[in-house]
C-alpha cells in the first residue's frame, strides 16, 4: 500500500511539474502569458534565408514529453505526422533557414481553465518577410500549460488550409 500511494504521488508530481531538463531555461518574457508564448513560437521559427534561428530558445518553449503535429494528406485521405520539438529542428530546420520562412499569426481564439489553455492561431506563411501574399495559411492548435509563473507548450498540431478545408470564418480576422 504504502509503495502504491509513494507512485502515484510521484507520477502526479511528473505530470504537475514540466521540467526544464529539455531545453534551456526560458527567457522570462517568452513564457509569461499566453499572448509571450505564442509569439515565441512564431517568432523562432520565423526568418528570411540564411536566418539563422535560435533553436535552444524553441526547445526552453516547450514542456517535456511535447509533440508537434501536422495533418497531411495522404492516400487515403489525410495523416497526423508527430514529431518532437528536437525532430522538427532535424526535419524542418535547415530547410527554413535555407529557403526562408515567415509564419504570421492573423488571428486567435483561445479558451482557458485554471492552468491549461487551447489557442486556435490562424496564420499566414511567407517565404521572406517582404512578400505581400501568403503562399499558404491554416490554423496552429496550442496546448498550454501553466506551472508556477510560465506558460509551456504542451502540443502544437496544424493543418494547412486547402479548397476542401477553407478556413472557417470565425476563425479569421473580425470572425
Amino acid at each position: 500500500m504504502r509503495l502504491s500511494v509513494l507512485m502515484l504521488v510521484t507520477a502526479g508530481l511528473c505530470v504537475a511539474a514540466p521540467s526544464t531538463a529539455f531545453g534551456q531555461a526560458a527567457d522570462p518574457a517568452d513564457v509569461e502569458s499566453i499572448d509571450a508564448i505564442v509569439a515565441a513560437v512564431y517568432d523562432v521559427i520565423s526568418g528570411d534565408a540564411g536566418e539563422a534561428r535560435d533553436w535552444d530558445r524553441w526547445r526552453s518553449l516547450f514542456a517535456e514529453g511535447a509533440t508537434l503535429s501536422a495533418v497531411v494528406a495522404s492516400n487515403d485521405g489525410y495523416r497526423r505526422v508527430i514529431m518532437t520539438p528536437d525532430s522538427y529542428v532535424e526535419r524542418s530546420g535547415a530547410s527554413l533557414e535555407e529557403n526562408g520562412f515567415v509564419e504570421a499569426e492573423i488571428n486567435r481564439v483561445t479558451e482557458g481553465y485554471s492552468m491549461i489553455a487551447h489557442a486556435f492561431s490562424t496564420y499566414e506563411s511567407y517565404r521572406s518577410r517582404a512578400d505581400d501574399e501568403p503562399f499558404t495559411r491554416g490554423i496552429n492548435s496550442f496546448q498550454l500549460m501553466k506551472n508556477g509563473s510560465r506558460w509551456w507548450v504542451v502540443s502544437i498540431y496544424w493543418q494547412g488550409e486547402g479548397a476542401a478545408n477553407p478556413i472557417p470564418t470565425k476563425y479569421l480576422p473580425g470572425g
